[in-house]
């Protein structure tokens, strides 16, 4: 008798789906669209090089996701067969945890800026490194760990609805593995060190990238910001700790390494397709040029499989005097950029790398001061490189409107060709 209901309900199902097929097409150029994704809650498939799709499904309504656009949804029965993609370069600035307190300073400037600045998008915190989440939901763990105690935002739909008023596109930065509040309520799944929570040099305990109750943890949160309306999960800490000397679940292996991290994001993926987000993953500017994982875990293809964009932490202060030939990488905003997106380009369409790119004082032995024209190249080098956007990091979230208007950097463009020797290059 079960098999016989299993069978009915299973036939109902296959007579429900449909057969839907169309084309898709930049609303700009009306040239075709490829590689992007068709979707319902259940799977995807990509538009063939032509900008023509066909999905089985039994949903009512589908998105479409593409790198350079903005999202779209139709609905199953809609008798067009060609649909139009709006462009879309994300020009984002982070927002901290503290600083998405409506009435802080920095939230009203942040406001300021998304009308005046030509700013199209902000990153928010919604889980930070301590592992504080910055408003109050209905998941229990969270609350169990105290996550909710230093919440900034009260009301989370008049926070995005604030947000969205201004036309921003809604990036919710998620920390992963680097979570105090967590690691210090789950000791069994802690990274640890002699028996005892291992914490790094900042004093902030990490929990296990191999093992999966931390991978739910911070999907839950992800999705729950999906529901309340972020156009995107940006997922950060991506990556196992540097240091070698800890105690993991598994062996510290490359491959162990890699399959942990792809196996969070394809979990991760499936959780929220759903919900239509795009998900972009932030890793370090080094790998960009790295030829492993740099014994983190992160690598672009294999990223590239699950995320629509990759997040690579461009800031020249953050390489190591000689690299590319520069003893002091921070005096070379520009080239940084340019070259790393270039190099990164033969293992991902540039339109599917988003940096993230300088807005604060060098802190090397140079201690170069950044101020508009360092900006301006860095979001130049990005341009001239083919990646799809930008975004800007501030510790402090202190920005300021001209590093956003036209200047020298935009009179002054620089192409590959016109990059030469340095004098402080190392020989």
């Amino acid at each position: 008798m079960m098999n016989k209901l299993f069978f009915l309900i299973l036939s109902t199902l296959v007579l429900q789906a449909q057969s839907i097929n169309g084309f898709l097409e930049d609303d700009r150029k009306n040239t075709p669209l490829a590689a992007a994704k068709i979707c319902d809650i259940h799977h995807c498939v990509e538009s063939d090089r032509y900008g023509s799709f066909e999905i089985d499904t039994n949903s009512s309504k589908l998105y479409v996701l593409a790198a350079g656009y903005k999202k779209f949804t139709f609905l199953a029965n809609d008798l067009k067969k060609i649909h139009f993609l709006v462009p879309f370069h994300v020009k984002a600035l982070y927002l901290t945890f503290w600083g998405a307190n409506r009435h802080s300073k920095t939230f009203k400037k942040t406001l300021e800026l998304l009308k005046s600045g030509g700013l199209n998008a902000v990153v928010v915190d919604i889980k930070n490194e301590y592992g504080d989440v910055l408003y109050k939901s209905l998941l229990k763990k969270p609350l169990k760990y105290g996550a909710f105690k230093n919440r900034q935002v009260y009301d989370i739909d008049d926070f995005v609805s604030k947000l969205k008023k201004e036309n921003a596109y809604l990036i919710a930065r998620i920390v992963l593995f680097k979570d105090e509040l967590q690691a210090a309520a789950n000791p069994d799944y802690a990274i640890r060190k002699n028996g005892h929570i291992w914490r790094n040099y900042d004093g902030i305990a990490w929990v296990d990238p191999f093992d999966r109750r931390s991978w739910k943890y911070a999907v839950d949160i992800a999705e729950d910001a999906a529901k309340k309306g972020f156009d995107e999960i940006n997922f950060d800490y991506i990556r196992f700790p540097a240091n070698q000397d800890i105690e993991l679940q598994k062996p510290n292996t490359m491959q162990n390494r890699y399959e942990a991290l792809d196996g969070f994001l394809a979990y991760a993926k499936k959780r929220l397709r759903p919900y239509g987000v795009f998900i972009s993953v932030d890793i370090f500017g080094n790998i960009c040029w790295s030829r492993d994982d740099m014994k983190i875990g992160q690598n672009i293809r294999n990223f590239a499989k699950y995320a629509d964009y990759i997040a690579p932490m461009l800031y020249p202060s953050s390489f190591e005097s000689g690299t590319l030939g520069y003893r002091y990488p921070s005096e070379y905003p520009y080239e940084m950029v340019y070259k790393s997106i270039l190099h990164a380009s033969s293992k991902i369409d540039p339109k599917r790398i988003r940096p993230w790119i300088q807005a604060f004082h060098d802190y090397t032995v140079r201690k170069k001061r950044y101020r508009d024209y360092e900006v301006q190249q860095q979001i130049l080098g990005a341009k001239n490189a083919g990646a799809d956007g930008w975004m800007l990091w501030s510790p402090s979230s202190k920005y300021k409107i001209t590093y956003f208007q036209p200047g020298s950097a935009d009179t002054n463009v620089m192409t590959a060709s016109s990059i030469s020797s340095k004098p402080n290059q190392i020989d």
